[in-house]
């Protein structure tokens, strides 16, 4: 942020150092342009966003939780940071999440919480907390968004603190709704106009396998050379060994043993399950048997949403089922399934593709008032026209008529009312669409019905 000060030459120094420029005024007047620039900025790898843009965030945010909505997911609001020990147990010790990127800090008390990096452990904690899946009502369908927060080097699409939208369904074990749970992030994204992402899917077993094929997975890395952290990594999960980017690692594991390949017969029965109402639902996807996602807690259907035209922060959201994580936590042993979508990697995706999302005009009806008994009336047509649920601005701070209708252009409005003491008199006034330059007079008393449906028209 950058401000600009004039000053006459040879006034009074304020101490601050800043830089001086000196211009010889057209009048004969020597000046001094002052520049002061703000030593405050955003924390790094936290990005800001401000109008016009922020409209676009808005309304990925709001488009992804509106598909959850049209399936009956109520809205939860979770604290952003927690007990540390929620997310060791919840989300895994061994995972980068916990080992590495938390945010974690004491209070005055010596007592340790962490800056939420995800959502599910806290949903999990709030649900056994207040006692909602005693409800009887199952499965319990909970929706949220927000801030996540996870210390990493930050890049393009890779922030430290990171929006997202998640879902979770809690307590029925129905392949059905691992279907929708899918469906309704894969609906999400294309209501906003997406359409370059792509759903990887596979499936992590379930207890009746999980333990056989770690134990084979473990036999296969501990013959393999590797260095110490990643033969650490193989004895507490060896799963995430399968995770690891670095060229050398992958191609050391080309031949592991896979879960897929090793599903009991429950768990692989619910899997094609699962993919049969994909299939119904029309719903693409392409098989990943080598996906492993960063949590420890996801079983049987896992999945991932990427868009390759984000280099190789390709993950736009993600998720599967949880089925042991509420009674890891203290609660009943319940299933669970749900995701997390991030915003930013989603408008990212979108500008990707040459697309946008909402309205970047501020409003759609801007006023502007010629002297004080109009704008008196404008404040109050303002009030009414919001009451329809138009946006309206007004032009502030005795402008005159040329500034208020450069206004008017800049605010992207489609139509401008102007209001003068003539037409005050004649109990008018004049529309103007700013698409077309045409103008009309309107009287007063019709002018919020006509406005509102001319805009109905003009969506």
């Amino acid at each position: 942020m950058c401000h600009l000060f004039l000053r006459p030459l040879g006034s009074s120094s304020d101490g601050s150092g800043a830089n001086r420029l000196d211009l010889t005024g057209g009048g004969g007047g020597n000046w001094t342009i002052v520049t002061k620039t703000s030593s405050f900025s955003a924390p790094r790898g936290v990005p800001d966003y401000v109008p016009p843009g922020s409209a676009e965030f808005v309304a990925v945010r709001d488009g992804l939780v509106h598909a959850a909505r049209l399936a009956g997911y109520g809205h939860i609001e979770l604290p952003v940071f927690e007990q540390t020990a929620l997310f060791a147990r919840g989300v895994g010790e061994s995972t980068d999440v916990v080992s590495k990127e938390m945010w974690t800090f004491a209070d005055r008390k010596g007592e340790s919480f962490t800056l939420r990096p995800e959502g599910t452990a806290g949903v999990m904690r709030a649900v056994i907390e207040h006692g909602l899946d005693k409800s009887g009502q199952l499965p319990l369908k909970l929706c949220y968004a927000g801030p996540f927060f996870r210390y990493e080097r930050p890049q393009a699409g890779r922030y430290r603190q990171l929006q997202q939208v998640g879902i979770e369904a809690i307590g029925v074990d129905d392949p059905a709704l691992d279907a929708e749970v899918i469906a309704i992030a894969d609906a999400g994204y294309r209501s906003l106009g997406l359409d370059g992402f792509r759903l990887e899917i596979t499936s992590l077993g379930d207890e009746t396998c999980r333990p056989q094929y770690r134990e084979l997975l473990q036999d296969f890395l501990f013959g393999l050379p590797l260095d110490e952290e990643t033969k650490r990594r193989a004895q507490i999960n060896p799963l995430r060994v399968l995770d690891d980017k670095r060229p050398e690692v992958r191609e050391l594991t080309a031949d592991a043993p896979l879960m897929i390949d090793h599903l009991s017969e429950s768990a692989k029965t619910h899997f094609e399950q699962v993919l049969g109402h994909l299939d119904a639902l029309g719903v693409p996807y392409v098989l990943n048997p080598r996906m492993v996602r960063g949590l420890d807690y996801y079983t049987k259907t896992t999945f991932e949403f990427v868009h390759d035209q984000l280099g190789a922060q390709s993950g736009i959201g993600g998720g599967g089922r949880y089925d042991g994580l509420m009674a890891e936590l203290g609660g009943q042993p319940l299933s669970g399934i749900g995701f997390g979508l991030g915003v930013d990697r989603t408008v990212l995706a979108l500008q990707a593709e040459g697309k946008s999302a909402g309205v970047s005009s501020r409003c759609e009806v801007f006023g502007v008032p010629l002297g004080d008994a109009a704008k008196q009336r404008l404040v109050v047509l303002a009030a009414q026209l919001r009451g329809a649920g138009i946006r309206v601005d007004l032009a502030y701070g005795g402008r005159g008529v040329k500034g208020a209708m450069k206004a008017a252009d800049r605010s992207g409005a489609r139509f401008t009312v102007v209001l003068g003491d003539r037409d005050l008199a004649e109990n008018s006034i004049a529309v103007k669409d700013m698409a077309t330059g045409d103008q009309r007079h309107v009287p007063l008393s019709e002018v919020v019905g006509v406005l509102r449906e001319a805009l109905i028209a003009g969506h």
